[in-house]
């Protein structure tokens, strides 16, 4: 295991340890809805978070199994109880409540109740808002989905809102994840959970929080066609106090890697009278089943048609590279994908997404292996946990994937190809799925490895300013911009998105006040593994300022880094900036007969202790001429906790020198 994946892991395992570390049983507090104490408006919150928006004065949830009279099977029922106290406008979102509903042939998630008020004190009497019938939406997402919304009215600063609501579902293999800790203060957090020992699932835990567990067995009786049926139920409790908010920062994968939470996965059943089953208790158990699915293992295994078409492809090809990219080229310039990532297939056959000529990741990818896999190559599906979608815990749980990619075994590493967008090549897939390790599965053997997703490749991106600073203060000249790797994906993406060139100029000089742009010209746009370059004449007023016989300049123009992405006191999360970055700026500056260079940046360079990122900043003149140079170098993607304050300092020693201005001096 990587030591990415390791520390990663290693949030997983303290909070699974310590859910598991106590069996002493504890009683959640009760709260009655509606029961509203005066002194629960005069919740403030202090310390470092004083400046919250709203605060959480608890969240309490249950959950239980119940035998459906309908379907004699058993129903997972969740209630959720929750009061919020609103201190600043900023807090008045949470007045919008929102749940998801899935419905499946006969099968469905149902919302048992829902009540919701908003309270205010005025005039020293508690006025209630209670939710009205026309604030209750439902809105269809799609064949299965369906989300539920909720706005509750009169809400105002220094106003408690509160909902309770029950749901059941007949859907069993996940059960409603619960969040200890959100983006607000919480006093009061507790997930109590019955699960009848029928059941066994895979706990994962996360984050920082002690949740202060314990684990009981109870027996109870539950009635089956007019029959009592007696059992032992495991009961798990779990509860935090006074958690600190949860504050974001740039460059994560998602907050609910860092959250403390506890979700669930069936493992294995065992009823009475039937044999044990296992589901996903194991990696090999998970290869098989989707090995069986028809929209992962059997959609790759109709090969009559792939046989044909590679065939008529490679055209007796053997070079291992070029088949790889022409297979590759097809796929991503023949199917375009409907931005919507899954492990699966819409469809049971890849003919039909190339008729079809759309499709999903999981579309588009699988179908690419299923070329693949009629070569001699060694080919497999990688599952993995998109960056939004969080950190995959590591044991055996398929629900944590999000999204597939496929991999060619070339000697000992694997070249990862995703064909979802056409500026893609192979080795560069979606920074979305720079999510660290993938699990590459074997439908051969039944089996699988985790393998590495990380970018060693530093991706460049190159500005260099050559300019003529006239007597008006106008500068006027040459700006040639290029970029390699992920930072020419990012604009060659972003340049396709534009309807045209002159809309895309628009957007680019939209954050560049009085940036003019002549004989724009563009290269290597379709040749994406080249770097992609850009060169434009420049003409750029309102950017230096005079004060008597002084002239200022901000030398790095529209490219400085104006703030510190870095700004808590400490961190617990790492930095994942997602792949290595190198960013290169260069300006050269004539200015004319007349005007002497008072002050210049003296020339710094910053280094961290590992040598892993870097800062250069240079000057130089030359008669009437400076030259001057900015080079920030981050070596790795993935900084952790411990490194974090070099990273902040780093930052804010380019923030500090970027700043600086060059002054001429009139004479």
């Amino acid at each position: 295991m990587n030591k990415i994946k390791l520390l990663l892991s290693g949030i997983f395992f303290l909070a699974s340890l310590c859910s598991y570390a106590q069996n002493k049983p504890v009683t959640p507090k009760n709260f009655k809805y509606g029961k509203i104490d005066p002194t629960e408006f005069d919740t403030k919150v202090t310390g470092i978070d004083s400046a919250a928006a709203a605060v959480a004065l608890f969240d309490v949830g249950k959950g239980w199994f119940e035998l459906s009279p309908k379907t004699n099977d058993f129903v997972y029922v969740f209630e959720r109880h929750t009061r919020y106290k609103i201190i600043n406008k900023n807090g008045y979102d949470l007045a919008n409540l929102e749940i998801q509903f899935y419905k499946k042939n006969s099968y469905e998630t149902s919302l048992d109740y829902m009540e919701a008020a908003t309270y205010n004190m005025e005039n020293g009497k508690m006025v209630v808002s209670k939710i009205n019938k026309d604030a209750k939406f439902s809105e269809k997402q799609d064949k299965n989905f369906t989300m539920k919304k909720f706005t509750l009215p009169n809400v105002k600063e220094g106003a408690i809102i509160e909902y309770k609501y029950r749901t059941r579902s007949d859907f069993t293999f996940t059960l409603s994840p619960w969040y200890f800790q959100k983006e607000i203060p919480v006093l009061y957090s507790s997930l109590q959970i019955r699960i009848p020992e029928y059941y066994t699932y895979k706990t994962t835990a996360g984050g920082f929080v002690h949740l202060n567990p314990s684990h009981e067995p109870q027996n109870q009786t539950f009635m089956l066609k007019g029959d009592q049926l007696s059992t032992v139920v495991n009961q798990s409790t779990y509860i935090a106090e006074n958690v600190p908010a949860l504050k974001t920062e740039r460059f994560i994968t998602t907050l609910r890697d860092y959250v403390s939470k506890i979700e669930f996965e069936l493992s294995a059943t065992r009823f009475p009278g039937a044999m044990y089953q296992e589901h996903t208790s194991s990696w090999p158990k998970i290869v098989k089943m989707l090995k069986e699915n028809e929209k992962f293992g059997t959609f790759t295994d109709k090969r009559s048609y792939h046989k044909n078409l590679v065939q008529q492809l490679i055209k007796g090809e053997k070079n291992q590279d070029s088949i790889v990219k022409i297979l590759f080229n097809y796929v991503k310039n023949n199917v375009k994908w409907d931005d919507d990532n899954s492990k699966y297939a819409t469809v049971s056959n890849p003919k039909a997404v190339f008729e079809k000529k759309s499709g999903n990741s999981a579309d588009i990818n699988l179908s690419l292996y299923s070329l693949l896999n009629e070569t001699d190559l060694k080919a497999f599906p990688v599952l993995l946990s998109t960056r939004s979608n969080g950190m995959h815990p590591g044991f055996p749980m398929l629900t944590q994937f999000d999204n597939v990619i496929v991999a060619v075994q070339t000697g000992e590493k694997y070249l990862l190809l995703d064909a979802t967008d056409k500026n893609h090549t192979p080795g560069l897939i979606s920074y979305e799925n720079l999510n660290h390790e993938g699990f590459k599965v074997d439908m051969a053997s039944e089996n699988g490895e985790w393998i590495s997703l990380e970018e060693d490749k530093i991706s460049r991106k190159n500005i260099t300013y050559s300019l003529v600073l006239d007597a008006e203060n106008k500068l006027s000249g040459k700006l040639f911009l290029s970029f390699t790797n992920y930072e020419g994906l990012e604009h060659r993406d972003s340049y396709h998105a534009a309807a045209n060139e002159e809309e895309y100029l628009k957007k680019y000089k939209g954050d560049k006040p009085g940036l003019s742009v002549k004989n724009y010209q563009v290269t290597n746009l379709n040749l994406v593994e080249e770097p992609l370059a850009e060169v434009m004449d420049v003409l750029i007023e309102d950017n230096v300022e005079e004060a008597g016989n002084l002239v200022y300049l901000s030398p790095l123009l529209y490219d400085r880094t104006k703030e510190n992405p870095f700004k808590l006191e400490e961190r617990k999360f790492p930095v994942d900036f997602g792949y290595p970055t190198e960013e290169n700026y260069r300006i050269t500056i004539d200015f004319p007969t007349g005007y002497q260079l008072d002050k210049t940046p003296k020339n710094e360079k910053i280094v961290l202790p590992d040598e892993s990122a870097s800062f250069t900043f240079m000057t130089a003149t030359e008669a009437n001429k400076l030259l001057l140079s900015s080079k920030i170098t981050l070596k790795k993607a993935f900084y952790t906790p411990e490194e974090y304050q070099d990273l902040k300092e780093l930052f804010k020693n380019i923030v500090r020198k970027q700043a600086e201005q060059i002054v001429f001096k009139k004479i």
